[in-house]
C-alpha cells in the first residue's frame, strides 16, 4: 500500500490533474466538476476524496475512482456518470431489469469441445448489501456485521451449492496459500486496492465460502460486500451459468440479504466498472498466435471482450494463456452478457484457429 502523507482533496486532484495518466478519472474530470462536488458529502460520511485519492496516487489507473458508498453514485454523479458513459461505451446511463435468461434452455454449453484451447471457465457477480457503505466509510462494526449476514445467508444453501466458510482472520498460511495458487482465494497486496480502503481493518471481516468440489464460491469483504463465482475445469459455460443462476435465486428467495439496485444503473458495486449486471463470464484460454499479432487489443476491443493476466486484475500477462471475459456490463441484461462473450471467444477461437492452421474451410 501506498505511504503517501495524508493529503486534502485539493492536493490530490492538482496531482492528478498534472500528470500524465490515461485513467477515465483524469479524462472526465474538469476543475468546474471539481469544484462543484469537492465539498459534497453523502449520507455515511463519504467524499470526494474518499472516492478519487486512489486513482490519484496510482496515476496508471485504469479507472481511477471507487464509490465511497451507494450513495456515492447521486452524490458526485457530476464525475461518475460521464466515467460510467466513457467506460461502458453508452451514450445514457440506463440500465434493463435483470434477465438471466430460461436456465433450463440455454441454448450454448461447451465452448471448445476439441478441449484445446480453454482450461476453464468461471462467470461471477458482485452484489453490495443494500443500507451498507463501501470500503472507506464502513466502520468495523460494519465488516462485521455484513459477515455475519453473509454466513448464515449462505447457510440456507443446499444440494451442490452446499459449503462451509471459512473466516480469512482464521486461515492457516499454507490453506492460504493452497486457495490462492489455485486460483480460489484473493489476498492483501494490491496497491490500486489498498489505496482505495479496501483493506481497511484487514483481516477482520473477510473470508471464502465454497462447496466441497470447490466449483462455487463466495468471497466476502474483498472488493465488494460479496462476491459469487462459479467455476471449473474445461468449458462448459453451460453448466457453470446455471449454477450460479441456481444459487442467486435460492439467495434471493430463501435468505434475508437484500441487495443495493440503482433504478439507472442496476446492481451496484465498489467500482463503476462493475455496475448493471456486474456479470464478468470469462475463460482461461491458450491463444498464442492471436496473443503475439498486434491487433490483439484491437481484436478484443472490437469484440467487447477484455484481457486480464490468469491471477486476476492488474496482474502481468505472461505466457500463452490468458483471462478473456465481456467488457460491457451495463445496458444490457445478464444473459444478452453472457452471449456477447460467446460471440467474442468464438471469434477469439476462429481466429486462432486460422493463425495456426486448426481452422477447418
Amino acid at each position: 500500500m501506498n505511504c503517501m502523507p495524508t493529503m486534502s482533496v485539493e492536493e490530490h486532484w492538482n496531482r492528478l490533474k498534472h500528470a500524465k495518466s490515461t485513467s477515465f478519472l483524469k479524462r472526465n474530470m474538469t476543475d468546474l466538476i471539481f469544484r462543484e462536488l469537492k465539498d459534497r458529502v453523502t449520507y455515511f460520511n463519504g467524499t470526494l476524496v474518499d472516492c478519487i485519492k486512489g486513482g490519484c496516487i496510482n496515476l496508471d489507473s485504469g479507472c481511477g475512482m471507487y464509490a465511497s458508498d451507494p450513495e456515492a453514485y447521486d452524490v458526485f454523479w457530476e464525475i461518475f456518470h460521464p466515467v460510467i458513459k466513457d467506460y461502458h461505451k453508452v451514450d445514457k446511463v440506463a440500465h434493463p431489469n435483470p434477465d438471466f435468461g430460461d436456465i433450463n434452455n440455454l441454448g450454448f454449453g461447451d465452448l471448445d469441445p476439441t478441449k484445446k484451447y480453454i482450461s476453464s471457465t468461471r462467470v461471477r457477480l458482485g452484489r453490495s448489501q443494500a443500507g451498507f457503505p463501501f470500503h472507506p466509510t464502513a466502520k468495523l462494526k460494519d465488516r462485521k456485521e455484513l459477515e455475519s449476514r453473509a454466513k448464515a445467508a449462505l447457510d440456507t444453501l443446499s444440494g451442490e451449492l452446499k459449503g462451509s466458510y471459512y473466516s480469512l482472520s482464521e486461515m492457516s498460511e499454507d490453506k492460504q496459500i493452497e486457495l490462492t495458487e489455485g486460483h480460489f482465494l484473493y489476498l492483501q497486496g494490491n496497491r490500486f486496492l489498498g489505496d482505495a480502503n479496501v483493506y481497511d481493518d484487514w483481516p477482520v471481516g473477510r473470508g471464502i465460502f465454497y462447496n466441497p468440489s470447490r466449483t462455487f464460491l463466495v468471497w466476502v469483504n474483498e472488493e465488494d460486500h460479496l462476491r459469487f463465482i462459479s467455476m471449473q475445469e474445461g468449458s462448459d459455460l453451460g453448466t457453470v451459468y446455471r449454477r450460479l443462476v441456481t444459487a442467486m435465486k435460492s439467495l434471493e428467495e430463501r435468505s434475508s440479504l437484500k441487495f443495493a439496485h440503482h433504478p439507472n444503473l442496476g446492481f451496484l458495486g465498489y467500482c463503476p466498472t462493475n455496475l448493471g449486471t456486474t456479470l464478468r463470464a470469462s475463460v482461461h484460454i491458450k491463444i498464442p498466435c492471436l496473443a503475439s499479432k498486434p491487433y490483439f487489443h484491437d481484436f478484443l476491443e472490437k469484440h467487447h471482450l477484455q484481457v486480464r493476466g490468469v491471477n486476476g486484475v492488474h496482474t502481468e500477462m505472461t505466457g500463452d494463456i490468458y483471462d478473456i471475459s465481456n467488457k460491457r456490463r451495463l445496458g444490457l441484461t445478464e444473459i444478452e452478457a453472457v452471449r456477447e462473450m460467446i460471440r467474442g471467444v468464438g471469434a477469439v477461437l476462429a481466429e486462432e484457429q486460422r493463425l495456426d492452421g486448426s481452422l477447418m474451410v
